[in-house]
C-alpha cells in the first residue's frame, strides 16, 4: 500500500499516519522523495480500512501495490532513488565506476592498484578480504588482515571501499571498514544476512543469483528496505545458462526490465558476467549503452599470478584504455 500526501504535511500529521497504521500491524516507511510525500506500508495491509486512512488530514490518495515486492517498485517511488558514496552520486546521470582486483592478496598487490585507479581517477575500490569460493580447497581472503589493508587503503590514498559480506559473524568488523557492503550471488537469497544488512546504515551492493530471475533479485532487495535501509544498488552478475563459451551470460535484457520495475540503480559486474578479460571492455560498454548507472570491474596489476579470477581482471593498462572510452561514450548516452 502507498499512502500519498500533500507536499506541505506537517510531522504531526505523518507521525498520526504512521501510529493508525501500526495499530494495523503493519510497518509505515516514509518514502525518500523530491517529488511527491508519500509513506509506504508493508504487512498485513489486507487489515486496514482505506476509508479510515483516505480521511485522515494530508493524505491525498491511498493506491494498492499489487506485486510481491513494494518498496523497491516503481509503483511506491517514481524517481529514481540516488545514492551517495563520497562524490559520487549514484543513480543520477553520472556513471560511477567501481574497480580493484577480485581479492586482497598482499599489501603491496592492494596499495600498488588502489594508487594506480586513483590517479585515473577512481575513487571507490572493489576487493575482497573474505571470499566465498565454490571450492574449499581455493584461495579464501586474507579475512582480518585484509580488512586491515583495506582500511589503510581507505585512510592513506582516501578511496571508499566495497568489499563482500559472506556470513553474519563478520558483518560488524566488516562494516568498520568498509563504505559499501557487497552480497555476492551466493548469498542473494541468504535471507539472515539481508535483513542484518537491512539494520545498517550503509549502501548495500546486492548482486544477482547465478539462477535468479528479476523478480528474485528485487524481492531479495525487499528484504533489505524492509528492514529500513533504503540504500540498495542492484547488481547484474551474469546468470548460468546452457552456453559454455563464457563463464556465464550477461544478462543486459535485465537492465531495461529493472529499470521500469525498480526506482533502485544497477550496476553490471561484465568481470564476472562473462569470465574472460576480452570480453570485458566491449560488454561494459555494451552495458553503459543499456542504462547502467555503473560498473564493478576487476583490474589486477598482475592478472597471470592472481589468487583468484585473474582470467578476467583486467591490468591496470588494458582498464585505463578502457575508461577512457567510457568518458567518451557516456556524455552521448546521457545527452
Amino acid at each position: 500500500m502507498l499512502i500519498l500526501l500533500n507536499l506541505k504535511t506537517i510531522r504531526n500529521d505523518i507521525d498520526l499516519i504512521k501510529e493508525t497504521i501500526i495499530r494495523y500491524n503493519c510497518i509505515p516507511h516514509e518514502i525518500p522523495g523530491e517529488i511527491k510525500l508519500a509513506i509506504g506500508v508493508t504487512g498485513p495491509t489486507n487489515l486496514i480500512n482505506e476509508e479510515e486512512i483516505r480521511k485522515m488530514k494530508s493524505v491525498e490518495e491511498v493506491i494498492r501495490v499489487i506485486k510481491k515486492y513494494k518498496l523497491v517498485s516503481r509503483e511506491m517511488k517514481e524517481e529514481d532513488t540516488i545514492i551517495n558514496i563520497g562524490d559520487s552520486k549514484i543513480g543520477s546521470k553520472d556513471t560511477t565506476i567501481i574497480a580493484g582486483p577480485c581479492s586482497v592478496e598482499s599489501k603491496d598487490q592492494i596499495f600498488d592498484i588502489a594508487g594506480r585507479l586513483k590517479e585515473m581517477g577512481i575513487n571507490i575500490l572493489r576487493a575482497g578480504a573474505y571470499k566465498p569460493r565454490s571450492s574449499p580447497y581455493s584461495f579464501q581472503g586474507l579475512k582480518e588482515k585484509g580488512l586491515q589493508y583495506l582500511d589503510e587503503v581507505k585512510k592513506e590514498i582516501g578511496m571508499h571501499i566495497v568489499t563482500e559480506v559472506k556470513d553474519t559473524d563478520t558483518l560488524s568488523i566488516i562494516s568498520e571498514v568498509a563504505d559499501v557492503l557487497q552480497i555476492g550471488a551466493r548469498n542473494m537469497q541468504n535471507y539472515s544476512l539481508l535483513e542484518k544488512v537491512g539494520k545498517i546504515n550503509k549502501p548495500i551492493l546486492l548482486k544477482r543469483g547465478m539462477a535468479a530471475m528479476v523478480e528474485d533479485l528485487l524481492l531479495s532487495a525487499e528484504y533489505i528496505l524492509a528492514q529500513g535501509n533504503y540504500n540498495v544498488i542492484l547488481c547484474e552478475r551474469g546468470i548460468r545458462t546452457f552456453e559454455t563459451s563464457t563463464r556465464n551470460t550477461l544478462d543486459l535484457n535485465s537492465i531495461p526490465v529493472i529499470k521500469k520495475l525498480s526506482h533502485l540503480p544497477i550496476f553490471v559486474d561484465p568481470s564476472h558476467g562473462t569470465g574472460y578479460w576480452d570480453k570485458v571492455s566491449p560488454m561494459s560498454l555494451a552495458a553503459i549503452a543499456c542504462g547502467a548507472d555503473g560498473l564493478i570491474v576487476e583490474v589486477h596489476n598482475n592478472p597471470d599470478k592472481a589468487l583468484s579470477d585473474g582470467s578476467q581482471s583486467l591490468t591496470l593498462k588494458r582498464f585505463e584504455k578502457l575508461y577512457s572510452k567510457i568518458k567518451e561514450i557516456v556524455p552521448i548516452i546521457h545527452n
